[in-house]
């Protein structure tokens, strides 16, 4: 079992930058690879970021891709999201996720455990 808790949304301009952060707790953290996603009113939940295992791998949604950038600590257990010159569209609530499967995984349902979210606000 892994406990992931979710902070560092807020309210931004656009172009701003905020960096969330995701804290893990229970099982062996390096053990997973985390990801990211977002969720807007009305619309699904989107794949964002992932990291794999060891922090060497990562993956974006080609929406932040160049602007967003997603770290681990594992010594912290301890992910993270850079999110720099951010957009209107970029606006939701944001989930850390872990995944038990060996490589990078972009599919919601490959995650095995969620985070609470925090709500992202980019104002025009």
């Amino acid at each position: 079992q892994v406990q992931l808790v979710a902070s560092g949304g807020g309210l931004v301009q656009a172009g701003g930058s905020l960096r969330l952060s995701c804290a893990a707790s229970g099982r062996t953290f390096s053990s997973y690879v985390m990801g990211w996603f977002r969720q807007a009113p009305g619309k699904e939940r989107e794949f964002v970021a992932a990291i794999s295992r060891a922090g060497i791998n990562t993956y974006y949604a080609d929406s932040v891709k160049g602007r967003f950038a997603i770290s681990r600590d594992n010594a912290k257990s301890a992910v993270y999201l850079q999110m720099n010159n951010l957009k209107p569209e970029d606006t939701g609530v944001y989930y850390c996720s872990a995944s038990a499967a060996p490589w990078v995984q972009t599919s919601a349902n490959q995650y095995n455990y969620w985070g609470q979210g925090t709500q992202v606000t980019v104002s025009s």
